[in-house]
């Protein structure tokens, strides 16, 4: 009986163990199956956590070089405790995503809370019907003249008054300056004056550092960092006991709302006692425009944090990178150089809307510096239920997919074999407008960026009106390092020197 008892026990262990390497053998065929496309290896249970923590500094290159090698340019990723992932750099998914089956991938739960704590209901960080509503309210405020002409005059007096002359100040002094920062605080004032109405003077040496800039700082980079973790559950059980970045996030996030939610009713209460004086209360910035439209504060809130978030980060990082691969390519610079100088001068006319508007080679070298190092390195999306893309990728319901700007630009198949070059003329040399799903900077679809015409012009001014007066040369000659967060920057910022610039306008 006891023979027969153990010999049961023995039977059933066997069993029960070959049923477990049977499904984990299943398990391994069909991971393999899904990265057949040359996916990163991956294992039962902890997915791919092996190769994605050994290349957890060099992701961006680590997903391009495995893009590259799928015959489909496309990869399906498992992480431990994350969702299966579908990264892809095909046009023709990237438009599937974002145009044809656009209402099958919106942003999504899992996308929402890792932004939630700081972006709220904005823009950028909800699906359904309040997008709708706000996209339809930023579209009309977006389009309006009034607003164009208002960043336009901003950018005229923040530059004439605060930018050039540091730039005049370290030139003559011979001082290094770091570019990057320079343009980030830049940035940061021109988009607090244009959606909030407010000066933070962030270039305003008489001021101390704003408050506000730096709880921006904190709360994106923490927030970014938590969709970047190898482990998803970290930084949750962090945020439930408030502990260690979470923390510190929660902290910045509360500054950045109650800034924001104290300067909504400033501007309502003194709306409110101008119209008791008979006086006029229309605003020419964003903010004031919401509010005489009677929107919820707390959606005004979310919407224009939504706003400074995208419009600060974007346009610095992109004019860093442009400046940068511009001193390393004398000839691009010299064509730059002549257009902006043929356009108008320092003792001359205003760079006005129109003029910055048709300088063609300017904005063929922001494409292109964009198409390598581009502000936003990857978007995600969550599909509602199951698909296929059109290279056959199958996709299940609740998946996270990705589009990967970033390495779209350093595909041979999409780019040709020059790809990994800067050639602003590949954008002059084409009839036709490069299509949004082969270049998705500014994304597409009907999520298409509503503020990117007015960023070309805030950047076409920028290096337009340094470019007329300086030259920009980096203190080191290495390849500096792109970091992906909620927006790129170069790890350790631009050093430089500045020059006067003595090249004379070269008539054709």
């Amino acid at each position: 009986m006891a023979i027969s008892l153990a010999f049961l026990l023995l039977s059933s262990s066997f069993l029960f163990l070959f049923l477990f390497i049977h499904h984990l053998l299943g398990i391994i065929r069909q991971r393999r199956h899904e990265n057949s496309g040359h996916g990163p290896p991956t294992y039962p249970f902890i997915g791919c956590l092996i190769s994605f923590y050994k290349n957890r500094h060099r992701l961006l290159d680590w997903y391009t070089d495995l893009l590259a090698k799928s015959q489909t340019q496309t990869i399906v990723v498992h992480r431990l405790g994350a969702r299966r992932t579908i990264i892809t750099a095909n046009p023709d998914n990237v438009e599937y995503i974002l145009k044809t089956k656009f209402h099958n991938f919106p942003k999504g739960k899992p996308f929402t809370e890792i932004l939630g704590d700081l972006l709220g209901r904005g823009i950028f960080n909800v699906d359904g019907e309040l997008w709708h509503t706000q996209r339809k309210l930023a579209s009309h405020e977006f389009t309006a003249k009034s607003l164009r002409t208002f960043l336009v005059n901003t950018l005229e007096i923040e530059v004439k008054e605060r930018l050039l002359p540091i730039l005049e100040s370290a030139c003559a002094n011979s001082n290094e300056l770091d570019l990057q920062d320079l343009l980030r605080s830049f940035a940061f004032d021109i988009i607090c004056k244009v959606s909030l109405g407010i000066d933070p003077g962030c270039l305003d040496p008489s001021l101390p550092a704003s408050r506000l800039a730096k709880a921006f700082d904190v709360a994106s980079e923490i927030s970014a960092r938590r969709g970047m973790s190898p482990v998803f559950g970290v930084w949750k059980a962090k945020r439930a006991l408030r502990i260690g970045s979470e923390k510190r996030l929660r902290e910045a996030v509360e500054l950045v709302h109650s800034s924001v939610m104290e300067i909504i009713r400033s501007k309502k209460l003194k709306r409110a006692e101008e119209s008791k004086d008979g006086e006029g209360v229309e605003g020419k910035d964003l903010l004031s425009r919401l509010i005489l439209g009677g929107h919820d504060e707390e959606v005004i809130r979310d919407m224009v944090i939504s706003f400074i978030i995208a419009g600060r980060d974007t346009t610095s990082a992109a004019l860093t990178w442009l400046f940068w691969l511009l001193s390393h390519h004398p000839d691009i610079e010299r064509e730059v150089f002549d257009e902006v100088s043929t356009a108008s001068s320092p003792e001359e006319r205003q760079l006005d809307y129109e003029t910055l508007k048709n300088m063609k080679v300017l904005q063929a070298c922001l494409c292109e510096s964009m198409r390598l190092y581009p502000p936003v390195a990857w978007d995600s999306k969550h599909a509602i239920e199951g698909d296929v893309l059109p290279d056959g990728t199958q996709i299940k319901k609740g998946d996270r997919v990705t589009y990967f700007p970033y390495g779209m630009g350093r595909m041979e198949t999409v780019w040709g074999e020059d790809c990994m070059k800067f050639k602003p003329h590949r954008w002059l040399v084409s009839h036709e407008s490069v299509s949004p799903y082969k270049f998705p900077v500014f994304q597409g679809g009907p999520r298409i960026c509503l503020g990117k015409e007015m960023a070309f012009i805030q950047m076409k001014f920028v290096v337009a009106a340094i470019m007329r007066r300086f030259e920009l040369r980096p203190v080191s000659r290495d390849q500096p390092v792109f970091v992906p967060l909620l927006t790129a920057h170069m790890d350790g910022g631009f050093k430089a020197m500045v020059r006067e610039r003595h090249m004379k306008c070269h008539v054709p």
